[in-house]
């Protein structure tokens, strides 16, 4: 007997949904099939006929985020990618848990890297530097402040508007922190 699509999908879905909540909560080691299955109010060889082991679940979720991003940022003007862009590509992901979990306390170093080398980040730096020995250094502090700010920004529950955080971050680039210190203390906006 075949199972229909729609229910295939859901029950991955489901397993997927489970493990960003867990993933979120703790770190991948103290993960276990048996959880994953429980929560889902599957058995364990249902989770078997879908993933062969959690890593391969985390691997799958890792490639459709990936996969998602790079389609939401493809679909865009390359005149118009900026950060605001690259923010709502992310932002506008149906599941932001998933990218809470990959992105949150528990979450993999090698997700990050693995963001930072398959997203075209560099496409949103306006004025690349063309000194050849510096162009990848600068580039990786962009990305990877970009990136540390959307984590928090997460972490916060999105206690900014996807504005005021462009905004902030903008102001960061060309300003560094100085604006936001008057006598240690930091200025409100």
């Amino acid at each position: 007997m075949n199972k229909q699509p729609e229910i295939t999908d859901k029950t991955r879905q489901t397993f997927i949904n489970v493990f960003c909540d867990l993933y979120s909560q703790k770190p991948i080691e103290k993960i276990s099939i048996q959880e994953i299955a429980n929560k889902s109010g599957y058995n364990r060889s249902t989770f078997y006929q879908y993933f062969t082991d959690i890593y391969e679940l985390l691997d799958y979720v890792e490639r459709s985020v990936l996969k998602s991003i790079n389609e939401e940022m493809a679909s865009r003007e390359l005149s118009t990618h900026n950060f605001q862009d690259a923010l709502q590509c992310l932002e506008n992901k149906e599941e932001i848990s998933i990218l809470k979990a990959l992105l949150g306390d528990y979450g993999s170093v090698h997700f990050v890297e693995r963001l930072k080398r398959e997203i075209p980040f560099e496409r949103l730096i306006m004025n690349l530097p063309t000194n050849e020995i510096l162009a990848p250094y600068l580039i990786e502090f962009y990305i990877s402040t970009l990136i540390s700010l959307f984590r928090l920004w997460i972490r916060n529950g999105k206690d900014l508007s996807s504005e005021e955080l462009v905004k902030l971050i903008d102001s960061l680039f060309a300003n560094g922190i100085t604006p936001f210190h008057i006598f240690g203390t930091v200025k409100k906006e």
